[in-house]
């Protein structure tokens, strides 16, 4: 038995970990795969005599259609990663600019520069489905694919019970955070506090999506991913993973959890974890039945950085509300 490891290239979080991981598993010559998301590289097992290079190229064929590579050395990184983000500034801001017209007009109340909305939370929910909450839950949905497809059992219950569960975890206990923050007397000035708290962590989601912090790949533990693969499939046990899916380190559903909690009620903490929540639908959707080559895709790391442009402009805006309620600042913005 040898061992080789490679570098890889085109990841973007733990779906692709557990893309390749199956992917290359699927190779009878292949005993055991790990792809370590920080160092990006894929370390092999394999009781072939092939070298490292013709090895390459075989596996690479497996994966390259979903836009990763295999190489033996270290490939440079690419300088078009700077034209990627110069072209992503002014998609995000064309957004945002639409965002704002929006709100100003009065069709929507997307809460910039104000209290988070509904409205808000279901366009944070759609962005964060391709970015943390890709990562985490989307590698767990795929976790529950391969598990599905070795078992051969019905994915269409199984998952329809995993977003139910999500679905509605997200807006009982979106709601219960309301009440919790209602029973505990929130004033203006901690409601303010909370939303700058909010405000620098979508501000912190948006500088990764753009690349201003590279390394810091969210992902959880491979471990956690192995234990969903081996769970029996239930009827509740679909229910009770998409109801985890609330207590998941995602920087995305924690702004919104804080953002709840200082609603102060549990109708307005109910429909803003909801509407998050159903944002994220559409694409874990996709996941769920095997059509989630777009997160992969060579168009991905531009939509990343759009979207990350997005969220550093709303955090931004909704940072100088936070300051200007508080009476640090004047009003920067009349929304």
């Amino acid at each position: 038995m040898k061992t080789h490891t490679f570098h890889v290239s085109g990841t973007h979080c733990a779906s692709c970990k557990i893309f390749i991981e199956d992917a290359l598993n699927k190779q009878s010559f292949i005993k055991n795969v790990r792809v370590d998301l920080k160092q990006e590289t894929v370390e092999i097992e394999t009781d072939s005599d092939q070298n490292p290079e013709t090895l390459v190229q075989i596996l690479t064929e497996k994966i390259k259609s979903n836009g990763y590579k295999l190489s033996v050395e270290k490939a440079p990184k690419e300088k078009p990663i700077n034209d990627v983000i110069w072209k992503a500034i002014p998609i995000g801001l064309g957004f945002l600019i639409l965002f704002f017209l929006l709100q100003k007009s009065g069709i929507l109340n997307l809460g910039i520069g104000g209290q988070t909305t509904p409205t808000t939370s279901f366009i944070i929910g759609l962005i964060a489905s391709v970015s943390s909450c890709l990562a985490i839950v989307g590698g767990l949905v795929l976790s529950l694919s391969a598990k599905i497809s070795q078992d051969n059992v019905s994915d269409t219950k199984t998952f329809l019970l995993f977003h139910i569960g999500r679905l509605v975890s997200f807006a009982v206990l979106g709601g219960v955070l309301g009440a919790v923050g209602s029973a505990i007397g929130i004033n203006f000035t901690f409601t303010a506090i909370l939303g700058l708290l909010a405000s620098l962590v979508m501000l912190f989601l948006g500088l990764n999506l753009v690349g201003v912090f590279k390394k810091n790949k969210i992902a959880l533990p491979s471990g956690i991913f192995n234990f969903f693969r081996r769970i029996e499939h239930k009827t509740f046990t679909p229910l009770i993973v998409g109801f985890g899916t609330f207590f998941l380190p995602c920087g995305f559903t924690q702004s919104m959890q804080v953002a709840a909690l200082g609603s102060g009620s549990f109708m307005s903490g109910f429909f803003i974890m909801f509407a998050f929540s159903l944002g994220t639908l559409p694409m874990l959707v996709l996941l769920s039945f095997g059509s989630a080559s777009f997160a992969h895709g060579k168009h991905a790391p531009l939509f990343f950085k759009s979207a990350g442009v997005v969220v550093v402009g709303l955090g931004i805006f909704a940072l100088l509300a936070g300051l200007a309620g508080l009476g640090i600042i004047n009003p920067l913005f009349n929304i």
